[in-house]
């Protein structure tokens, strides 16, 4: 498994200090989900999304009305600060992430256990279970010798260099080098997105498991189908132009009236970006799931007696629409009145605060156009909501394919008696840097109903709602033949 003795223990002595280990990216949605999960089991909620004091947003409300260059540059540069030097890269080791991702979560029994794709609309499932998810894939920035983010081929030629030494660290690892110039035109200025995807369990993970999932106890295998054109390097590395967001694979690749509006925009002379050609297609590397983990879980299940149920779904946000009627549902149980909907975005979310509130969580994968449709197709579909509140998180720029403060105010005019922004400076949008913490609370002034922490769905519970109304939601619940 290639771990070295030291590396629990100096996973625990992170995890007791409140750290991630310092490789891993704490601005991510993998590193938020995991804390928002966590904290929500340890019956806490999630203030600066768990890594930062509300105390600091006062400074960041300044940053929003400093002028736009000294505004990207402080973006630009506290993203790059994030990053670790390349030499550091031989040192990170998959093992201790994995054993500070278990020691977020109380030491005690569940019913069950998710395992893979991040995805925060299941976030609320998870809290509203009372069970623990274990990513498949974080991030690890890394710092780079300041290329232009529109110049594909160094960031290539780079990361070529550079993965070596850390898959040679990492046997258990698949690294996807991402590169969008688009959203993240801002922090790709000094950092490098390494993510990584777990081939297999490991030692922390299946020790969690062993000791928090009695036997019988289910594990929840979370598979985003989503894939994306890549250019494979060797046989765990892959390249990927883009992302998931405002323009389609085919617009980073081979441009767009999009694409050269937006590079026009901010005074580049080229018409498209440069991409290498895929040579095929790989699980997105944000969002997408890596099968090879599903075998090494089907095996350590057989081994120890556990159920596996596949949770399988082809976008990011599709789970989005059964969780928010699932709480609806829930809450109607309970006798709580279920009219309230909260829209959270990307990292921006709160599962503790939704349910204290009675709020019916709707997640959307970012601020873009997709998302914009999908959050309009899901009223289209449901009851009215007598209040709808959205948090909006600000990549610092006007990307390509980016839904307007406009559009989503048109959103909240649909809600029959209040429609409002939770932690949203409009003016500011999508340079709006203190909404990070801002939306935490906004969202308690805003919203001031109060429930109890209710006792946790049972798996029965939800099976039952998926017998009567699964078939209108585009997920897939598949039970693991074992033998």
């Amino acid at each position: 498994m290639n771990q070295l003795w030291y590396e629990p223990i100096l996973a625990s002595i992170l995890a007791n200090l409140g750290q991630s280990p310092p490789y891993l990216a704490a601005f991510d949605s993998a590193s938020a989900m995991l804390r928002g999960t966590a904290a929500y089991l340890r019956g806490e909620d999630l203030p600066g999304l768990g890594i930062a004091s509300p105390a600091i947003e006062p400074l960041l409300g300044l940053v929003n009305i400093l002028p736009r260059p000294l505004q990207e540059f402080i973006y630009s540069t506290g993203s790059a600060n994030e990053g670790i030097p390349v030499e550091y890269l031989k040192d990170v080791r998959s093992e201790v992430v994995s054993q500070w991702v278990v020691n977020e979560y109380p030491q005690r029994d569940y019913p069950a256990v998710a395992i893979g794709s991040s995805c925060g609309a299941l976030v609320h499932l998870y809290a509203a279970l009372g069970i623990p998810w274990l990513p498949q894939t974080y991030l690890v920035p890394v710092k780079h010798p300041g290329f232009d983010p529109n110049d594909i081929q160094p960031f290539l030629e780079w990361g070529i260099k550079q993965a070596p030494k850390f898959l040679e660290a990492n046997p258990d690892l698949q690294l996807h080098h991402m590169h969008d110039p688009n959203q993240d035109r801002l922090t790709s200025k000094g950092m490098a997105y390494f993510r990584v995807k777990r081939l297999r369990l490991g030692i922390a993970y299946e020790r969690f498991l062993e000791n928090c999932l009695p036997l019988g106890g289910t594990i929840f295998l979370v598979e985003c189908n989503k894939t994306w054109p890549t250019t494979q390097i060797d046989e765990r590395h892959f390249f990927q132009m883009g992302a998931v967001g405002g323009l389609s694979p085919d617009e980073y690749l081979h441009g767009s009236d999009r694409v050269t509006e937006f590079l026009k925009r901010y005074n580049d002379p080229r018409t498209k970006w440069d991409a290498p050609a895929p040579n095929g297609e790989s699980p997105e590397s944000e969002w997408g799931f890596e099968a090879a983990l599903r075998d090494d879980v089907e095996r350590f299940a057989l081994k120890r007696g556990y159920k596996v149920r596949r949770i399988v779904y082809d976008e990011p946000a599709d789970p989005s629409p059964f969780v928010a009627e699932l709480y609806r549902d829930w809450y109607r149980q309970r006798q709580i009145n279920a009219n309230r909907l909260l829209v959270e975005s990307f990292a921006l979310h709160e599962p503790y605060w939704t349910m204290r509130t009675g709020s019916v969580p709707f997640w959307m994968t970012f601020n873009v156009q997709p998302d914009l449709e999908e959050l309009q197709q899901y009223l289209d579909h449901t009851d009215p909501y007598n209040e709808i509140y959205m948090m909006l998180f600000s990549h610092g720029t006007d990307s390509a394919g980016l839904a307007s403060i406009e559009q989503w105010r048109s959103v909240l005019q649909r809600a029959k008696q209040r429609g409002e922004f939770v932690g949203v400076d409009e003016k500011a949008y999508p340079r709006d840097f203190a909404s990070m913490m801002r939306y935490y609370t906004d969202l308690k002034e805003k919203i001031s109903d109060r429930y109890s922490l209710p006792s946790s769905l049972t798996l029965e519970q939800l099976d039952r709602f998926i017998e009567e109304k699964g078939d209108r939601f585009p997920l897939q619940w598949l039970d693991c033949n074992l033998s």
